[in-house]
């Protein structure tokens, strides 16, 4: 009975989210992670902010993902409901101090919000798996062509053949 009542919660949430949810193009994304102040925010720039979210939710604020230890992942940075938010079902520790439903809407200020917390954090960029696996390490410059941004790739990033 559990189980139910909780899947109808995470299904309820889902639709709701939907309506007002949004796939960003990669250099309106961008733009909007300049202007609010992530290019360079504890030494990662807009390419990697971006790698991240496209190996994370696709630049899907709408994307929820579930998690083997009951834990789920939501909107375009995929915060998890164990650290970060509240999504009424797990045990959280709610470091943003916010309902996760919030972060599967268009309105991203708050997930980026959430997201500068992450970095702040011991593990950093590190915390998501992905960005370890696809962007640390790499030439970001790609993520940023073609964008009319005033953001920098980082150099740091860049592989030495």
């Amino acid at each position: 009975m559990l189980a139910r009542g909780t899947m109808l919660v995470i299904w309820a949430t889902l639709i709701v989210a939907s309506v007002d949810a949004k796939i960003y193009e990669r250099c309106e994304l961008a733009k909007k992670l300049e202007k609010a102040g992530l290019d360079g925010y504890r030494g990662y720039h807009i390419g990697d902010w971006l790698c991240m979210a496209h190996y994370e939710s696709g630049f899907d604020t709408s994307f929820v993902d579930h998690n083997p230890d009951g834990s789920s992942e939501y909107g375009i940075f995929q915060l998890n409901s164990a650290w970060w938010c509240d999504n009424g079902v797990t045990p959280t520790q709610n470091l943003c101090h916010m309902d996760c439903r919030d972060l599967l809407n268009r309105h991203i200020l708050d997930d980026i919000l959430c997201a500068k917390r992450v970095v702040n954090a011991p593990g950093s960029m590190k915390a998501w798996d992905s960005w370890t696996r696809h962007c640390s390490g790499h030439d970001l410059s790609d993520w940023l062509k073609g964008c009319d941004t005033y953001a920098k790739t980082n150099p740091r990033n860049f592989h030495l053949s």
